[in-house]
């Protein structure tokens, strides 16, 4: 199996003025080999013709302009600041963020795939600011992908930068590349999931993440 390239991220000091006192906030960027948004236009064109698609007309005169921006954006989540605060009261019961929109392009085909991500953890020293659970979803998700990579990406990356007790990561999507196409399995949904620590290792902290999931 051939491995995937390191994800290109890059954390830098956040903003000193929102910066936690004893902690600094992390700059969450997805870094890019650079983006040619011209060049990106011309290939879009030539793609095109070779398709048999002449875009002479009206229509279809700005048409690869306009692929080549819609690509550009489905490809480039926006930074975020990483912000964590002290678990001051000691909290130790789950976090879950429900249906998270989750939108990314199958990178077999570059036809997208929608759908939710439910994400938790049991915090350890720190706790994290319900939005970011969201952000780091579309950072990961901003890019070609496959779903059961995203899914582990997401969750490795929450318990690494957390240090939580447990991370459960669940995403359910609908992939174009099989409704659209080759089977057309109009309506089917793909599950895929990832637990880490506690939500992994003991029943019942699993059994209550999935059940506040709504996958019970």
């Amino acid at each position: 199996m051939n491995q995937h390239p390191r994800t290109p991220l890059h954390l830098a000091p956040g903003d000193p003025e929102t910066a936690i006192p004893g902690q600094a906030a992390l700059r969450v960027v997805h870094e890019t080999d650079g983006l040619d948004l011209a060049a990106a236009e011309r290939a879009a064109g030539q793609f095109l013709q070779a398709l048999g698609i002449h875009t002479e007309t009206e229509s279809l005169r700005g048409t690869p302009g306009r692929m080549a921006r819609a690509y550009a954006e489905l490809f480039s989540p926006r930074p975020f600041d990483l912000t964590t605060f002290p678990n001051d009261e000691g909290y130790d019961e789950l976090v879950l963020a429900r249906s998270i929109p989750v939108r990314s392009v199958c990178e077999h085909h570059l036809l997208p795939f929608v759908g939710t991500a439910h994400v938790g953890y049991l915090p350890g020293r720190r706790i994290l600011g319900l939005s970011k659970l969201a952000r780091v979803v579309e950072h990961f998700a901003c890019r070609p992908q496959v779903q059961e990579r995203l899914t582990k990406q997401v969750a490795d990356w929450l318990q690494t930068q957390l240090e939580p007790k447990g991370v459960g990561v669940v995403i359910e999507a609908e992939h174009s590349c099989m409704t659209l196409r080759g089977v057309q399995a109009t309506g089917s949904s793909t599950l895929t999931s990832t637990l880490l620590g506690t939500l992994r290792n003991d029943a019942r902290s699993r059994s209550e993440f999935l059940a506040l999931a709504g996958l019970t």
